[in-house]
């Protein structure tokens, strides 16, 4: 069974995932860009964005963490890592860029552990720290396992640049685990287009047959005169032949064997069609970047079009093999797998994407089964995550209610997130959500959350808490009004509990709308699915 994780995906990989027990790694990490990645959501009235928080930082510092990761490397096996770090960090001092090739570094050794001998990896990266994260990875897979170095037109350049040329490409690197690494030869091959055809090739298919298909001629001579049993008369020229009599015979009758003129030498139709196509290069050029409009577009920051994901796993894996992405944000990899007959593993540290993967795959593959890891499964381990990292707990909540999360800038006002809810046939509108994580809860809370929908004019509002509501709580939320709407009768401010989301229970609200672009269902081929399953781990 595919597997979700969320965590941190160098816990996740020493905890979860066995040595060789991978076939293909695609990983898209942050770019050392010193910036943030919001996501955005949807609009109440679908119009755009209206909230947005932010998915991950891509800043690095230099701390504790960095130490740690040299610590490892260190005390490591792999000599030259080890060199190559040390020089690395003597070269570079310790700042944010030492800070992030340190956190790649003790990751891309896990990720070689886990492939399998016959396993590829894909890192995906930018040019600004692609020629050092090429050191790492030669240093961790081994020079002479590097395939490729891929580039990627992620967009087109937007006019002149005063100092330099845009920057519109990305870059993959593509390394095997042993130089038995998986390739299939036909997966790099794109089908012509016969509106845009190369120059030789529009040359040599220059006819159309009744169809409209277009074909070549092609020699049916045997280049080896000697050969007795392939001499033979027909339509009147005596050759020896490529083929057997009675093959040529059944060729003829199908229509696929032609002489252009009496007397004149049979040949082949070789249909455009039918050929490979056109070889891929390491340079990309033909898969867009997602655009505002795009039908699989989620409003996830860096999210890659699902194309460019199938072309790697297609080009190296096979159905029922296991993707892993321990990056995977809004799930572009495992959806990609999913589609193309893989098992995945997804790691994420946000439960912001682990929401979104869980949405998108339910949306997209209607009866998928696959296995959540780390995320609360009962009442004591959501319990424990309020009590370790609240803010998660927030988002984790947020996500349980049909709802999403708030940017946690500043004071919050009481708003810990939103919730769309169709509130007629064509209008939607947007509730508030208060999460509390703390055991000590009052009456002023609640009033507070009131006073809130008061101000926002939201017309429901949802009140979160770890345990039960006092008789005081209660009462404040009673003193708020019953909404009446064409799909019932509605309680403006209603409380929900740990308890009640782990035994199914939620808030009694008009229609809930998904806050995030629902995503587009797939359609499976035979020819994705695997013949016989195989183990995760």
């Amino acid at each position: 069974m595919s597997k979700l994780y969320y965590g941190d995906n160098l816990d996740v990989l020493r905890t979860h995932v066995a040595d060789a027990s991978v076939d293909l790694i695609y990983l898209d990490p942050p770019f050392n860009s010193n910036a943030g990645y919001n996501v955005l959501f949807k609009a109440a009235n679908g119009a755009g964005a209206d909230a947005s928080i932010q998915a991950f930082g891509d800043t690095w510092t230099w701390g504790e963490a960095s130490n740690n990761a040299m610590l490892d490397i260190a005390g490591g096996t792999n000599r030259q890592l080890q060199v190559m770090m040390e020089a690395m960090h003597a070269a570079i001092g310790e700042n944010p860029l030492m800070a992030y090739l340190a956190m790649m570094a003790v990751r891309l050794v896990e990720l070689h552990r886990v492939l399998k001998p016959t396993g590829s990896l894909y890192l995906h990266c930018d040019p600004t720290a692609s020629h050092y994260l090429k050191l790492v990875l030669d240093a961790v897979f081994g020079a002479e396992n590097f395939r490729n170095e891929i580039v990627w037109l992620r967009s087109t350049g937007k006019g002149l640049m005063s100092r330099r040329l845009p920057n519109n490409h990305d870059v993959v690197l593509n390394y095997g685990r042993t130089d038995q690494a998986r390739w299939n030869v036909e997966a790099v091959f794109q089908a012509y287009d016969p509106s845009n055809l190369p120059g030789k090739t529009r040359a040599k298919y220059s006819h159309r047959d009744a169809d409209g298909r277009l074909y070549r001629l092609d020699n049916l001579i045997n280049p080896n005169r000697d050969r007795p049993n392939l001499t033979y008369e027909f339509l009147g020229v005596t050759r020896v032949w490529r083929w057997t009599r009675d093959r040529m015979e059944k060729a003829y009758g199908a229509g696929l064997v032609v002489q252009t003129r009496p007397g004149g030498v049979p040949q082949l139709k070789r249909f455009l069609d039918e050929q490979r196509g056109v070889a891929l290069s390491d340079v990309w050029t033909d898969i867009p970047p997602l655009n505002s409009q795009a039908q699989e577009r989620l409003g996830y920051p860096t999210q890659k079009p699902r194309a460019l994901l199938e072309r790697i796993i297609s080009a190296s894996s096979n159905p029922g093999d296991v993707v892993l992405d321990p990056f995977c944000g809004c799930g572009t990899a495992v959806d990609a797998a999913q589609k193309l007959g893989r098992q995945w593993i997804g790691i994420d540290v946000t439960h912001i994407a682990i929401g979104m993967i869980e949405n998108r795959m339910r949306e997209g593959y209607p009866g998928i089964q696959f296995e959540t890891i780390g995320v609360p499964k009962d009442l004591a381990s959501a319990e424990r995550l309020a009590e370790e990292d609240p803010h998660q707990f927030q988002q984790w909540v947020s996500w349980q209610v049909g709802g999403f999360p708030r940017e946690k800038k500043g004071g919050d006002k009481g708003v810990d997130g939103w919730f769309n809810y169709l509130a007629a046939k064509n209008r939607i509108e947007t509730g508030v959500i208060s999460v509390k994580a703390g055991d000590h809860v009052n009456p002023n809370m609640v009033r507070d959350l009131g006073r809130v929908m008061e101000r926002d004019r939201h017309r429901f509002g949802l009140f979160v808490m770890k345990g039960a509501p006092t008789k005081g709580m209660r009462d404040e939320a009673a003193s708020q009004p019953v909404i009446e709407t064409e799909f019932g009768r509605f309680p403006a401010l209603q409380f929900v509990t740990l308890q009640e989301l782990f035994e199914g229970r939620r808030p009694k609200l008009p229609p809930l709308i998904s806050p995030v672009k629902a995503a587009s269902r797939v359609e499976m081929r035979a020819s994705h699915q695997a013949g016989a399953q195989g183990s995760l781990l």
